[in-house]
């Protein structure tokens, strides 16, 4: 226990092994001054309120380093592979009835990696963490079990191995918290990031394994070819060729797995890059897109990544080859004639690539255009059915796919057209060059197999090419989709100030106190458009409870959404607590206001009944975070559901899960709103699906559950 105090680090610290970690795992940039921890409050004051608090000044304290954390959970069973799999990782654990903190680098065969406090690499076996994590529960046991044992008779050598098994069946539910993965953020740069995962290392690994396949293949065809023109067959020349054929096993061996590696980072870079794209995106950038657009993006990402990784690598080597190509024919009968066609004819291929490139690009609007249209009226296929003659329902979908088969025909003959000449093309090309050494008498025959070799290796070089070539075209197309997303992907949400952030400063509130003051706030969705908001002026005190009513398209929602914090005024002076959104945050403005927008704008996920409900909060949920659920869920009216779904609040709802009715969907997100735990509440025509009854259930407990409400309906 001793050698776990003096290389943990204390509480005080704690913003430090962040740091140090952090730069030790290369996750922060050398050269870059960062703000780090020295701004934050110390982390005892929030220690005290309970891991909950201390868990989100871990958390503001990583976004101050430009790093993400992810707390994680394990049982008693899972502890031994969290440990092994963990770093970088803080890890709590209490040490002598200290709360002290383990930098965690990594782990192999049995052991840990720990950066000390000293900012030393130790080595510690990850059974010592284990057991260190564990030892006040385990010594609950520890007696009755040693008692059991030796009355049973078990042998001493056997004992502490029955003692470990009792103990992982009795404590197998129990869970251990106070980890924390850290990571690269989504929005680090994309430099460090491919830095971050190894890319550029694998990358010249693959280059320099290629290199040497291609420089070996040529020494074994050099040596083949000079013993075939030998007048007899010399045995070390053969054995020589052997040997190059069995390195080159090993060699091609290291060059797929690396290849393979690069592919496998550089997707799972993408997806990252265009999820956290898709999730900065704001609802007005997506609101005049439609589902089938949207679809037609997802699909164009694909083919991003897919395309151009395999089409890089094909193109890449084949430059690599067609560099092996220009000297080896250099070196044959025609001299620089041969190098000097190869070029003019890599030229002329990559005109018919521009020319596959532009037929590929009209194929791919008219492609994504007939997906929108299809998935647009399989969405309003009812509506069709009850609007629209039958002889009507397919005319403009005959229309779109002839114009696509048109485009497509265009297309395949350019692909076909680059396959074919490409490589057969250069074949003839070669040959007429090959004319004048023929004719002359002074080239020897080695110089001419050279040379026929070098025009045989170009021609399978350019079918690569032909291939590699369209593959990135497909590419490029598909980045003008997803160019959106990848902006997007680097923004960032104000963080807000940590002494205003951290909490939502649990404290009795007095009636007259300000929540929300709002001054001249104005607000417009276009730029060239009219305010929907004009000089907005309103105070919203503890304690209020606020009908907001107005016809359709007043302006209601939209001021909803700005006081929620989901849209930032134009102008104007908007503060909760006097504070504004730069200094509270994001976070912090949100876990104070909570709000169920309307229907159309609120969605039910495909997971369970009760993540649905406890999205803002921590997940997963502890035991008094699903009674409450529950609690609230009856309060609504929605415990006849809950007896209903056969695994209550566990069971699967959403597109593919258990279908709830539209009242139901009002309800959970009302309940869904109220477990947040914020100061206000704001209900937008959360009440509109609700028969009398239900309404009466469900505005009884919203009365009750929210201290301060503001409730948005119709006349």
């Amino acid at each position: 226990m001793n050698i776990l105090l003096s290389i943990s680090w204390p509480l005080l610290n704690l913003g430090d092994a962040m740091e140090a970690l952090a730069r030790a795992r290369g996750l922060l940039p050398q050269e870059e001054l960062r703000a780090g921890s020295t701004s934050l409050p110390p982390a005892e004051l929030y220690a005290a309120e309970g891991g909950a608090a201390l868990s989100r000044w871990i958390e503001l304290a990583a976004d101050r380093l430009s790093i993400e954390v992810e707390p994680v959970q394990a049982n008693y069973g899972e502890t031994r592979r969290l440990l092994e799999n963990a770093g970088p990782a803080l890890l709590y654990i209490p040490v002598e009835g200290e709360m002290r903190f383990l930098a965690l680098l990594g782990s192999g065969r049995g052991y840990v990696s720990v950066l000390g406090c000293d900012l030393r690499v130790h080595r510690i076996e990850v059974e010592v963490v284990r057991r260190a994590l564990f030892r006040n529960l385990e010594s609950l046991f520890t007696a009755d079990l040693d008692r059991l044992l030796k009355e049973a008779g078990v042998p001493l050598r056997r004992r502490e191995q029955a003692r470990e098994a009792i103990l992982r069946e009795r404590l197998s539910s129990a869970q251990i918290g106070g980890c924390w993965l850290l990571g690269l953020r989504p929005t680090a740069s994309l430099r460090h990031q491919i830095k971050h995962s190894g890319s550029p290392g694998r990358f010249f690994k693959v280059i320099a394994a290629n290199a040497a396949l291609y420089l070996l293949s040529l020494l074994s065809w050099w040596i083949i070819g000079r013993s075939a023109l030998a007048d007899h067959n010399e045995m070390g020349l053969l054995m020589g060729w052997a040997l190059i054929l069995l390195t080159i096993v090993p060699i091609r061996m290291i060059a797929t797995w690396s290849q393979g590696l690069l592919a496998t980072g550089a997707g799972s870079l993408l997806k990252q890059c265009l999820l956290r794209g898709a999730l900065n995106l704001g609802a007005e950038e997506i609101r005049h897109q439609g589902t089938g657009e949207i679809m037609g993006r997802v699909f164009e990402s694909e083919a991003v990544e897919s395309l151009a990784l395999g089409g890089g690598f094909v193109s890449l080597f084949a430059a690599i080859e067609l560099l092996l190509a220009v000297w080896v024919l250099s070196q044959g009968a025609a001299g620089w004639l041969h190098p000097l066609l190869l070029i003019l004819w890599v030229f002329v291929v990559l005109l018919m690539s521009w020319s596959y490139y532009r037929r590929r690009l009209g194929w791919t609007v008219s492609r994504v255009s007939l997906t929108n249209d299809l998935l647009e009226r399989m969405v309003g296929h009812r509506t069709r059915l009850a609007q629209q003659p039958r002889e009507g329902w397919h005319e403009e979908e005959d229309i779109s796919l002839s114009r696509y088969v048109l485009v497509s025909e265009e297309m395949d003959r350019a692909e076909a057209r680059l396959a074919a000449v490409a490589p057969r093309g250069w074949l003839i090309v070669g040959l007429i060059g090959l004319a004048p050494a023929l004719v002359g008498s002074a080239s020897t025959q080695g110089r001419m197999a050279v040379t026929l070799g070098g025009v045989l290796f170009a021609f399978h070089t350019f079918q690569k090419l032909a291939s590699g070539l369209s593959q990135i075209a497909g590419a490029i197309i598909g980045c003008g989709s997803v160019r959106q997303l990848v902006a997007a992907s680097t923004r960032r949400t104000d963080t807000g100030l940590s002494e205003y952030t951290l909490t939502a400063r649990e404290r009795g509130r007095e009636e007259d106190e300000i929540i929300i003051d709002a001054q001249e706030i104005s607000f417009r969705y276009h730029k060239q458009g009219e305010p929907v908001l004009k000089g907005c002026s309103l105070q919203v005190k503890y304690g209020d409870k606020i009908l907001l009513e107005g016809p359709s398209g007043g302006g209601k929602s939209t001021l909803g959404s700005l006081l929620a914090g989901l849209r930032v005024p134009e102008s104007g002076l908007l503060l909760v607590y006097g504070l504004d959104r730069k200094t509270l945050g994001s976070d912090g403005w949100r876990r104070r206001i909570a709000t169920a927008p309307q229907f159309h704008e609120n969605h039910v996920i495909t997971e369970t009944f009760a993540f649905n409900l406890l999205m803002g909060r921590g997940w997963p949920p502890s035991a008094e975070d699903m009674e409450e659920a529950e609690a609230i869920c009856r309060e609504l009216g929605l415990g006849d559901l809950l007896e209903r779904m056969p695994a209550g609040l566990l069971q699967m709802v959403g597109e593919t899960g258990w279908q709830l009715s539209h009242g139901e969907r009002s309800r959970l997100y009302i309940a869904r709103a109220l477990l947040q735990g914020a100061d206000l509440v704001i209900l937008d025509e959360s009440f509109a699906a609700l028969d009398p009854e239900t309404l009466r259930l469900s505005l009884r407990c919203v009365l009750n559950r929210a201290s301060t409400l503001i409730v948005i309906a119709h006349p």
